[in-house]
């Protein structure tokens, strides 16, 4: 068992196979608790979108850590991704949220290839229209717009055309939302009304089983974060401000889940790419092969605990 890490060291096609089978097998023990589903041809598609959509977010996310050099080539990433959505399978349940969180995962590929100071102004418009798309399906994901503000004052400030981009992305978004609610009938205002509301409470955990998940997912959150603060200064300097940028994005998606109205845990996925990068790059930089498995096998036990509990 203490080999366990090992095995995602590299990354190999047959960890790409092993990874989509974990996400398969979890995503499928969850879904059985409720079968009413499988009678339903637009129920069966909808889970298998929401599979895909899950796949797709975790190697998105393993994708950004490489090509950025924010981690090396493992599938850490990747399987960190699934071990902290484990912490709150609900999520499994939630396309809107998951579609939130992919476009601001699309949102976030292009705020950190900034890095390379090429196509500065097509990034960022594109990432603002990613955040705007992800808004729709997550009102308060639009405060991701503040990494797009963060990633202009680290590298392209001094042109202001970059200051302007995310407001022409928004009128883009603002046309297309206009003419889709008119096209479908829907009530503008109502939709307002419901999605932009804040609730600061944090006192919708429905069981003891979400309460202790969401207790032990703060803790491993916490220590991956508090890790990179201590390490930041001794990684290569072309990268740190990339890895500020992925901390800047795990604070946002926390402040996403505070405001958030109709709260639950699935607002917390919106902190799972970022953290997964984080924790990928603490076990990276750990010297010893004892300290990796040790770390990786609290994080899988954890996330295991809270898994099954929750079923």
């Amino acid at each position: 068992i203490l080999m366990i890490a090992s095995v995602f060291k590299k990354s190999t096609p047959l960890n790409y196979a092993l990874t989509v089978f974990l996400v398969l097998f979890f995503f499928f023990i969850y879904q059985i608790q409720d079968t009413s589903w499988v009678a339903s041809g637009v129920l069966l598609l909808k889970k298998g979108f929401t599979f895909l959509i899950v796949l797709a977010s975790i190697f998105l996310t393993s994708f950004i850590g490489k090509r950025n050099g924010l981690t090396k080539n493992s599938s850490y990433t990747a399987i960190f991704f699934l071990l902290l959505l484990l912490f709150f399978p609900t999520i499994l349940n939630n396309l809107n949220i998951l579609l939130a969180n992919f476009f601001i995962l699309l949102a976030l590929r292009r705020l950190i290839s900034l890095q390379s100071m090429k196509a500065s102004k097509e990034k960022i418009f594109d990432a603002s229209l990613w955040i705007f798309v992800a808004s729709l399906f997550s009102f308060w994901s639009i405060l991701f717009l503040i990494l797009v503000f963060i990633s202009v004052i680290f590298h392209v400030s001094r042109d202001y055309t970059n200051w302007v981009l995310p407001f022409i992305a928004f009128i883009a978004v603002a046309i297309f939302f206009a003419f889709f609610t008119s096209f479908f009938g829907i009530n503008i205002l109502y939709y307002w009304h419901q999605n932009t509301q804040i609730d600061l409470a944090i006192d919708y955990f429905s069981n003891p089983s979400q309460n202790i998940a969401f207790s032990i997912y703060v803790s491993v959150a916490l220590f991956f974060v508090f890790s990179m603060f201590i390490t930041l200064s001794h990684r290569p300097s072309i990268t740190q401000t990339s890895y500020k940028k992925i901390v800047a994005s795990f604070f946002i998606g926390v402040i996403v889940f505070v405001l958030s109205a109709h709260k639950s845990s699935d607002f917390l996925l919106l902190t799972i790419a970022p953290l997964a990068i984080l924790a990928s790059a603490h076990l990276e930089y750990l010297q010893t092969k004892f300290k990796q498995e040790m770390v990786f096998i609290v994080v899988v036990l954890c996330s295991l605990f809270s898994f099954v509990s929750q079923l």
